[in-house]
């Protein structure tokens, strides 16, 4: 039995029957890292040690009877995501050999359901980039193709999950980091609303803006992980309480539901193959009674110039806290200045560097008005007209990414080509919707991405409709 190509929910039935064991489970995914990983690059830190502890754990759980929904199922995360004694990178040689004192909340409550840790995935450095080419410690490659890019930021994760080394891995989406890598691996990506998910211990990029999702290969696996994330912390002041039915999310009725396909994000960028993928899609929905139909939202074509300048104004803020003095790389100078603008040089990567400079430019006397408030009144815009549309369509649907994955190198030397890659996923970012990604197909042997966007807070009808929808497309 291939333990590795299993869903988490088809792990807990084994576990649960006594066929397998959690050691059994955590031994064959850390055997298929050691033989896979040196090629992907989809870990940065493998944690066997720790791996094997929390099996004992989870066994120990399983037997008296306290087994919880993922109990026993292996899992990993984006390495921007805290976790105590064990490095904690954010892709980034500034951070190389950081070993944090704490957990991030979503680290506590893997724990306390019993998860098992593989260990760290990589990432685009800081979480600023599309394609996990911007690593400090090299890129991930597609498990499709392994000359192509898996997406990005948190491209480990999804690669991760893509190639069968964990079920279940976690990554922060700030403008489609989640869902953009998934749709490009084939794999289920979800963005949850913001404030739904604690980031206490998730690295700060952009604070109003980032939030914690997972990858999984099914939508239920998605949301078992959603949920036990989800909820109040304490030491999160944006998390709210909102209602959330797990019934709902276990899939809603799609006779009858009015779906929004926003014209601007099925444009010029989007490519052939993914407009068939796309398309076919569609063809399935109204086939099963749910009534589409075509709106716009003209704001849309300035997500992509919105996002580079507030997303850059706040890195900018949040990563003044790598001066070489509190934590992380040192590199000394004759003075405290020079010792910090020489530990920036030499830690900093250069696509980090760019969105510094950009950031602290936006925000600078004399470009705040005319850059910064100016982006966030177009954000604010962007929030009202997909607010109107909620008030039309049960959800809005798009391609997750006009493309699918390009080759390595491929648009490095071309920032602009870059960083449209996310230009269907930004606008769920800009409101702080649920948006979740499901693979809808292939275009030349390379997955398509399927993208539904759900008004704030309805996380569960979002998870709910994209669930009934992969039973809908799995034909």
């Amino acid at each position: 039995m291939d333990l590795c190509s299993l869903t988490a929910a088809e792990l807990r039935r084994l576990l649960d029957s006594r066929d397998v064991s959690v050691r059994e489970v955590v031994e064959a995914h850390f055997a298929l890292i050691a033989k896979k990983n040196g090629d992907l690059n989809a870990f940065l830190t493998v944690t066997e040690e720790r791996g094997y502890a929390d099996a004992d754990r989870a066994q120990a759980m399983i037997d008296a009877g306290t087994a919880k929904a993922l109990t026993g199922v292996p899992y990993a995360f984006k390495d921007n995501i805290v976790t105590n004694g064990i490095r904690t990178t954010c892709g980034s040689k500034i951070l190389e050999n950081y070993i944090p004192p704490y957990d991030s909340t979503l680290a506590t409550r893997a724990a306390e359901q019993g998860m098992c840790l593989l260990g760290k995935t990589n990432l685009d450095e800081f979480a600023m980039g599309s394609s996990t080419e911007h690593s400090a410690f090299g890129p991930t490659r597609n498990p499709h193709d392994s000359d192509r890019v898996p997406g990005g930021s948190s491209g480990g994760s999804a690669a991760a999950v893509a190639a069968n080394l964990a079920p279940i891995t976690f990554g922060s989406d700030t403008g489609g980091s989640v869902r953009q890598p998934a749709a490009l691996t084939g794999v289920v990506g979800f963005k949850p609303t913001y404030g739904r998910v604690s980031r206490y211990g998730l690295v700060a990029f952009c604070s109003s803006l980032d939030q914690i999702g997972p990858f999984a290969r099914s939508v239920e696996d998605a949301t078992h992980a959603f949920e036990i994330s989800m909820g109040h912390d304490g030491k999160d002041s944006t998390v709210a309480d909102h209602d959330y039915s797990h019934e709902v999310a276990r899939g809603i009725e799609l006779k009858g539901a009015h779906v929004g396909v926003a014209r601007e994000l099925v444009g010029d960028l989007t490519e052939p193959g993914v407009m068939g993928a796309f398309q076919g899609a569609l063809d399935s929905l109204a086939n099963a009674g749910a009534d589409i139909e075509e709106f716009s939202v003209p704001i849309v074509e300035h997500g992509v110039s919105t996002y580079y300048i507030i997303a850059p104004a706040e890195a900018s803020s949040n990563l003044a806290r790598f001066d070489g003095v509190r934590y992380g790389l040192r590199v000394d100078g004759a003075t405290h200045i020079e010792m910090m603008k020489n530990t920036r040089a030499e830690g900093f990567g250069k696509e980090v560097k760019e969105r510094i400079m950009i950031g602290t430019y936006v925000l600078s006397s004399g470009y705040y008005d005319a850059f910064y408030a100016k982006a966030q009144k177009a954000r604010a815009v962007m929030k009202k007209e997909f607010q109107a549309a909620f008030e039309k369509y049960d959800f809005i649907v798009s391609p997750t990414s006009p493309t699918t994955a390009f080759k390595i190198g491929e648009r490095t030397k071309d920032p602009l080509a870059l960083k449209v890659a996310d230009f269907c996923t930004i606008p769920a970012n800009m409101g702080g919707f649920p948006a979740i990604s499901i693979n809808c197909g292939y275009a030349e042997g390379l997955p398509v991405g399927f993208q539904v966007i759900g008004n704030s807070f309805d996380d569960d009808r979002v998870l709910g409709a994209a669930r009934t929808i992969e039973g809908i497309l799995a034909g």
